[in-house]
């Protein structure tokens, strides 16, 4: 009897200490929680700190540019020291106080704003642009393989080219064609994507441009739709005016600060060389100046035979003919005309594309360019 006594009174205290360790657990969790969630409370309670540039430094008082691009004299916390000129701080948003500094080195992300890839075009997928294509690896792709052989016959290399002419002439295509054949980081942005909102803030965006290239080096920089920074300057009253007149500084003090045998190149393109501003053209910065006109027959032919190679032809189809069609289309549209004849094919679930398929894309994209040349003269007329 003794015995089982003892084994009773062992399990009541062995469940005893099992259910008291599992509420000790229990209680250590719920308090973890409950610390959790006031730290989450007191989150949305706390207001929030505005992030600004500190342009100058006097005693404890420091002029600082909040976003909008106004200044403002403020003091220092105590607590934030070393501070100088270019840092960027947080400031309490009533008094605009500085309470911290933040280890950044830019205030938003370049990266955004730009399309930044390894190209993987070759000089076979160009067609028709010889002449242009024998400027370009002059003054881009020779450069960067060979400074070397520029050094040693003491000149400085080419810092960038100017690509002109209507559009869809394959401009673009020629760029990133330069970029792979050098094994480049090609970045690619829209001229009217460098003008920002906020004063210097295009300013800005072009330096640190110019950083990550030089910092992805060997790089291309394409700045399509240039003439929308680069156009003339003249006597400006706005203060959008006066910030692309800024931004466009800027970028010509870039192109001027490149070392002279500097891995990172230049290329921009327009349809508007006309507007150009002078400065951007000079010899020093954008060397050379290449015309890129709309194919004549022989080179659409070779455009045509680009795009058409992975297509099954049938044997009515006679390239010569149908590219007398397409005088006047660019390379792009005779690409629209290959990629619209496939579709009249799938249409009639054909495995091949017959003369007539190419007939009617002909007529379809020639019918959409008049169309929009319609629209473009009515909205202008």
């Amino acid at each position: 009897m003794q015995s089982k006594d003892k084994d009773i009174v062992d399990s009541v205290i062995y469940s005893y200490t099992a259910n008291n360790n599992r509420l000790e657990e229990e209680n250590k969790l719920l308090k973890e929680t409950i610390n959790h969630l006031q730290n989450e409370v007191q989150k949305f309670k706390t207001p929030p700190l505005m992030v600004c540039e500190v342009r100058s430094i006097t005693g404890e008082t420091a002029i600082i540019k909040i976003p909008n691009g106004n200044q403002f004299s403020v003091y220092i916390s105590d607590q934030c020291k070393n501070l100088k000129s270019g840092d960027v701080v947080l400031a309490e948003q009533k008094n605009l106080t500085i309470i911290d500094k933040i280890e950044v080195t830019k205030t938003f992300d370049v990266e955004s704003f730009v399309i930044i890839e390894k190209p993987n075009v070759s000089w076979a997928a160009v067609g028709g642009l010889k002449q242009q294509i024998n400027e370009i690896k002059e003054v881009i792709e020779l450069p960067l393989k060979k400074p070397k052989l520029f050094k040693e016959l003491g000149i400085k290399p080419p810092k960038g080219i100017l690509l002109y002419g209507p559009p869809g002439t394959g401009k673009t295509l020629m760029a990133k064609a330069v970029a792979a054949s050098t094994n480049s980081t090609f970045i690619e942005i829209v001229g009217s994507e460098l003008v920002q909102k906020f004063i210097g803030e295009g300013a800005k965006l072009v330096k640190e441009i110019f950083e990550l290239a030089r910092k992805k080096a060997p790089a291309v920089i394409f700045i399509d739709e240039i003439d929308a920074l680069a156009g003339t300057r003249m006597e400006v009253g706005t203060s959008g005016e006066r910030e692309v007149n800024r931004t466009f500084m800027q970028l010509l003090a870039e192109v001027d600060g490149f070392a002279p045998l500097d891995n990172v190149k230049l290329i921009g393109a327009t349809n508007r060389k006309d507007v150009l501003d002078p400065a951007i053209l000079r010899p020093g910065r954008l060397d050379r100046l290449i015309y890129v006109p709309v194919p004549k027959k022989e080179s659409r032919i070779e455009i045509f035979k680009i795009h058409s190679k992975r297509m099954p032809l049938d044997n009515d189809v006679v390239i010569d003919s149908l590219v007398e069609k397409m005088d006047g289309f660019s390379g792009a549209e005779i690409n629209a005309v290959c990629t619209e004849a496939g579709y009249f094919a799938i249409r009639e679930n054909r495995k091949k594309v017959h003369k007539k398929d190419f007939i009617n894309a002909i007529h379809k994209v020639a019918q959409s360019e008049k169309l929009e040349g319609q629209d473009y003269m009515n909205m202008f007329g």
